[in-house]
């Protein structure tokens, strides 16, 4: 199957298109042809990406892992999905990802795709819908409570702001002054320019923080906190902080098959939104974790749109 693989790592990474072997999965596992692909350039340095879950080296990782496709087979004790059921979904951080015309994932992180979403919309969802929805748990916010969500406009932001709504919270976040009209029509009450205005100025006594952009503007978020205020973090450059409050805040995203499937239903509704930026093809892939794509919007979610999806 074609795919992307990492190729190197230092001193900056190296992806390259080449032929790699079809997976094959495992007894709680399913195969999926993949359609589309979501793109987080961040994940080529993060640690599952160059070691293995034993701390071996890892190498010739293929990214992305976030995707919509078809079931192609079935693991040997996988009953609650058959061959061609189309979904999308999340698979582990240690294993290849769907950067590929297939990929395996466990049937626990995968949901059946919402009807009326693109396969490229669908592939846009799982990593930041399901980021939002478990660090607003995290934070336990509840109806009526305000929080700061810091980068709106980003991929997890989006569904962020969209989510809190949906509990009933009163929503600040900080975007760029392009976005603020957008961060607006999302549902936040109070938008902040952030390279104009210093937000600790602008709000204090804050019920939480959900913070995606990590360095000073998450040192900085501690201080309009009220007291019991909980803060959240997904800044990847949070985990190795010395700050155990940090520490504490920071997590890592998991795949949740009940969440995604609420996530599925709410989008179907047309309670919940998605935001595609750009889509490229296979060929065009290593471009877009470099970020070298061009951006439609300037806010939403790249996506690597398959062969067998341009084929369909």
């Amino acid at each position: 199957m074609r795919a992307v693989q990492l190729t190197a790592s230092q001193p900056a990474p190296v992806l390259l298109e080449t032929d790699a072997p079809e997976p094959i999965p495992g007894a709680t596992e399913v195969l999926v042809q993949v359609y589309a692909a979501g793109v987080t350039p961040t994940e080529l340095r993060w640690y599952p990406t160059s070691h293995n879950k034993d701390g071996s080296e890892r190498t010739g990782a293929i990214p992305g892992h976030e995707f919509s496709g078809v079931i192609t087979a079935l693991g040997a004790a996988v009953n609650e999905y058959s061959i061609g059921d189309e979904v999308f979904g999340l698979n582990d951080w240690f294993a290849d990802g769907a950067t590929a015309e297939y990929c395996v994932a466990d049937a626990s992180g995968i949901s059946p795709k919402p009807a009326s979403l693109t396969d490229a919309e669908a592939a846009a969802v799982p990593i930041g819908a399901l980021t939002a929805w478990q660090g607003l748990e995290r934070a336990r916010l509840q109806a009526g409570q305000r929080i700061l969500v810091h980068g709106g406009a980003g991929a997890v932001g989006v569904f962020v702001i969209q989510l809190a709504r949906l509990r009933g919270a009163h929503v600040i976040t900080t975007a760029s002054a392009q976005n603020k009209e957008f961060v607006l029509g999302l549902g936040a009450e109070h938008a902040i320019d952030y390279s104009a205005e210093r937000f600790e100025e602008q709000v204090q006594d804050l019920d939480a923080v959900f913070d995606c952009v990590g360095g000073d503007t998450l040192r900085r978020s501690w201080r309009v906190l009220k007291p019991g205020g909980r803060m959240v973090t997904i800044a990847s450059n949070s985990e190795a902080a010395e700050d155990p409050r940090i520490k504490d805040a920071f997590f890592i995203v998991e795949p949740n098959h009940q969440q995604l499937a609420k996530i599925g239903e709410l989008l179907d509704q047309g309670k919940l939104r998605v935001f595609v930026d750009a889509e490229v093809p296979l060929c065009e892939a290593a471009a877009a974790y470099s970020r070298k794509v061009e951006s439609r919007r300037g806010y939403g979610k790249t996506i690597v749109v398959m062969p067998a999806l341009q084929n369909r």
